[in-house]
């Protein structure tokens, strides 16, 4: 942020101090290690008065001098240089922090550059016993090198106390300081062992040899118990949230983890070979083998040590991007564009929109991530997502990205960023609107002295499919169902049901469906299993009622059941213009993700041909799926992880999964409540009250991952713990929380007062006189009378239109002939069913 950046692109996502740093961390423990190991081997080439060990422990200090002295110090002084330019806050912290610390280890640095130039050039001219103080001064100003320079390394990783004193000791002996000595020190003889492996081979006498060989392989295998046990000690040493990003919640160093433990074995069969086995055996091959096993090992963790830091170049201190914790709101709030010092575009039009976006990478995402490099490259990342799934994804650092820093840029600059990246970085096509073949239908003609009224609608306006057949993944709801209720036209309606059979017929693209439906709760009930895989989002369904086998009453409903899920905003595999279903390619995706987060392996049965169904683990009640009880249901999963990523974006965050955006093929809020300006948050809340709600009754039922994800839901309309738990499908917006007493409402929000019973759900609730379903008069929740189709003025007012010629619930404004044979006096279905409908759009 105040500092000017040092563009890298392909060099950058940390290869250069990657690189640089690995092979100066490997040659500094051996420059530890080996100088025990020249003591200890001049030692017994005195004792067994051996001419071939003494020449060989003096040309190993020859080529020990050379590899520290030359190649350690130039890559170390390239980290310095590295470091200054990659990230020069850290950098200055660090060196204002342990100013002491830096000028004693370069008093030992020192030390070792004079001990160790005496150590070699004096072989053969001192007296052993003198000889060998020097070797052994050189080891321990080595060893307090690495002391120090290990205090101040953790100390980035566990800065313990000094978050709060500031003190020069607290941050130096940090909690990991004294495990992470003793790791380093075991695999600083280790690595001495390897290289002893190398350099032996080379040794012409062959008794020589096979005891040097021998001799490296103790080194490799006496300290590597002590090795274990001290990872061991360092890994407990750390804070326990820390254990669990690294090991539970950062797939990112699964390889790397696994990696260290695999080798492990690896390294310690190899000196049993080296040691025991067969030393006469060793070849060059095989010691460079096991020296370049032993760099990867180190590597490894220093890979595992590096990543534990994240989101912080110092943890709980300054984030990677180089903005101290205490200040990042207040960026936030200033915006980085304005708070940067080194920037050029402060304001933003369409002209410098994509330059602006270059600029936030730069300040935000260089420091970790590359363009088009071997690590962190951050294009096929962003080729996975369309601008509004990658400022999703940017909203949810520091939440369920809890790795990455929060983003501090205001909600603007997210915008920005998020189109630079997917528009300007990838070049993502837009995102277009799926056809759809639709034409207006009018409705069946008026018969005012038919003797009956078949009166028929969904249970629900918001039906989708996740299109399992072609996608191979199943979370879609329960199939569209359809309901249907025949009333005898009287003075006083009679419903009938004795001797009456229903039946439907439909039309899909390639067929025409017909199927019976089933008497159940007083009304007739069918399941459109047919509509499980369709492009189409709506389709005209006719009802037929016969009363003891003749045709009584006929009518035309639209049921709504889309195809448009559009995960891929965020899991890649754009859809082409004809297309509304969710294709493999993003199916796969999404399993991926699946198995990385939660350690499954959906994605080897989705390759074998398995349609991968969310409620087998995860219960879902609409389709009376059990699922499995330790696991999340699939309502309280999908909302409560999503939230994370969605929680500013109000409405919009319902339509990238449902089909209610207005831009969208569906458009499937299409009732009087859509007309009137309200949406999805008004009955159901933002995805954060929503997902709160879910994840509340899962906590109650004991599932910690409901804790988890709760802890990253902000952004919500009331305090969570002030939100009522509630269960999907069961516990619904109740319309009577607006319209108390069904009178007009005294507010715009049903959210967070649920109905407690299942008769309480719009679609199962009764009129007063116990018979007449409410959806019978007023259509289904989403598709409210007087409802209006973006494709046809007649298409979701078929009934109103056929029995009354108007748009309005069927009776409404006193139009009780409709069914009665006269006009009503009283209020017989509801209180307030007598009064004019307030939004009546004839008027």
């Amino acid at each position: 942020m105040n500092y000017p950046v040092w563009q890298l692109d392909w060099a950058g996502g940390g290869l250069l101090i990657a690189v640089i740093a690995v092979i100066h961390v490997y040659v500094a423990h051996f420059a530890v290690g080996g100088g025990l190991f020249l003591v200890l081997l001049e030692r017994k080439a005195l004792a067994a008065k051996s001419t071939a060990l003494m020449e060989y422990a003096r040309k190993n200090a020859r080529f020990f001098l050379l590899l520290t002295m030359v190649l350690g110090g130039m890559t170390g002084v390239g980290i310095w240089f590295t470091i200054a330019l990659l990230n020069p806050a850290a950098t200055s912290v660090l060196i204002h922090t342990f100013v002491f610390g830096w000028a004693v280890e370069w008093v030992f640095f020192l030390g070792e550059i004079v001990a160790l130039f005496l150590y070699y050039y004096t072989f053969g001219r001192l007296s052993p016993g003198r000889h060998l103080i020097l070797g052994w001064i050189y080891f321990i100003c080595a060893w307090m090198s690495l002391f120090v320079i290990n205090g101040i390394i953790d100390f980035m990783l566990t800065p313990g106390d000094w978050l709060v004193d500031r003190s020069f000791w607290s941050g130096f002996f940090n909690p990991t300081f004294w495990p992470a000595l003793f790791f380093r020190t075991f695999l600083a003889f280790m690595i001495a062992g390897l290289f002893g492996f190398v350099t032996a081979v080379f040794i012409k006498e062959e008794q020589a040899r096979h005891t040097m060989v021998r001799f490296s392989g103790k080194w490799l295998l006496a300290p590597f118990v002590l090795l274990m046990l001290s990872a061991w000690w360092y890994k407990a040493a750390l804070p326990g949230e820390l254990q669990e990003l690294i090991f539970a919640d950062m797939p990112e160093l699964t390889f790397f983890i696994q990696t260290f433990f695999v080798l492990s074995p690896v390294l310690v069969v190899g000196g049993l070979v080296m040691a025991v086995w067969r030393p006469d055996k060793v070849r060059f091959a095989l010691a460079a083998l096991l020296l370049l096993i032993g760099f990867v090992y180190m590597g490894c963790f220093e890979f595992i040590r590096e990543g534990g830091r994240r989101p912080y170049i110092i943890r709980d201190y300054m984030y990677s991007t180089s903005i101290l914790k205490e200040d990042q709101e207040a960026v936030r709030q200033q915006g980085v564009l304005a708070a940067g010092r080194w920037v050029k575009n402060r304001t933003v039009d369409q002209d410098n929109r994509m330059a602006a976006g270059r600029e936030i990478y730069n300040l935000l995402c260089l420091s970790c991530h590359s363009i088009g490099g071997p690590l962190n490259d951050i294009l096929p990342i962003a080729e996975r997502f369309s601008p509004s799934g990658m400022n999703a994804v940017l909203a949810s650092m520091g939440k369920a990205n809890s790795y990455m820093p929060p983003f501090a840029g205001n909600a603007a600059e997210r915008e920005i960023l998020a189109d630079y990246l997917t528009l300007g970085l990838v070049h993502r096509l837009p995102a277009v609107k799926p056809l759809v073949a639709l034409e207006d239908v009018a409705p069946f003609a008026h018969e005012p002295e038919s003797r009956y009224l078949l009166s028929a609608w969904a249970l629900d306006g918001m039906s989708f499919t996740s299109n399992p057949e072609e996608s191979g993944i199943d979370f879609s709801p329960a199939l569209p169902i359809i309901r249907a209720q025949l009333i005898g036209r009287a003075e006083a309606p009679e419903l009938l049901r004795d001797g009456v059979t229903v039946t439907y017929r439909l039309r899909l693209a390639d067929r025409e469906v017909t199927g019976d439906m089933q008497p159940r709760e007083g009304a007739f009930v069918a399941e459109l299993a047919e509509l499980a895989n369709v492009e189409q989002p709506y389709h005209l369904v006719t009802v037929a009622a016969h009363l003891h086998g003749e045709q009584v009453a006929r009518t035309r409903l639209m049921v709504a059941q889309s195809a448009e899920v559009d995960c891929n905003h965020c899991h890649g595999a754009a859809k082409a213009a004809e297309q509304q279903g969710l294709s493999r390619a993003t199916a796969a995706n999404i399993l991926e993700r699946h198995d990385r987060r939660s350690n499954t392996e959906l994605v080897a049965r989705f390759d074998q041909g398995d349609t991968i169904v969310c409620a087998e683990c995860h219960a879902d009640s609409s389709r009376n799926m059990a699922g499995r009880d330790e696991v999340l249901n699939l309502s309280a999963s999908l909302h409560g992880f999503h939230a994370a990523y969605m929680a500013d974006q109000g409405a919009a965050a319902c339509a990238f999964c449902h089909p209610t955006a207005a831009q969208g093929a569906s458009q499937s809020l299409r009732g009087i409540h859509h007309s009137l300006g309200l949406d999805c948050l008004n009955c159901h809340g933002s995805i954060s009250d929503h997902g709160a709600a879910l994840l509340k009754a899962e906590q109650a039922a004991g599932k910690a991952r409901a804790s988890e994800l709760l802890a990253m839901i902000d952004n919500t309309t009331l305090p969570v713990e002030s939100i009522v738990a509630r269960q999907p499908w069961l516990n619904m917006p109740d319309c009577l929380a607006c319209h108390e007493d069904f009178q007009p409402p005294e507010t715009d929000s049903a959210f967070n007062r649920w109905t407690t019973e299942k008769e309480e759900i719009f679609h199962n609730r009764l009129a007063d006189e116990g018979s007449l379903y409410c959806g019978a008069c007023h259509n289904e929740a989403h598709v409210l009378y007087p409802a209006v189709n973006p494709y046809g003025a007649h298409l979701d007012i078929q009934q109103p239109m056929q029995y009354q010629g108007d748009s309005l619930p069927l009776g409404a404004n006193r139009q009780c002939k409709t069914c009665h044979t006269i006009d009503m006096e009283y209020e017989m279905h509801h209180a307030n069913s007598l009064a004019d409908l307030r939004n009546d759009p004839g008027e």
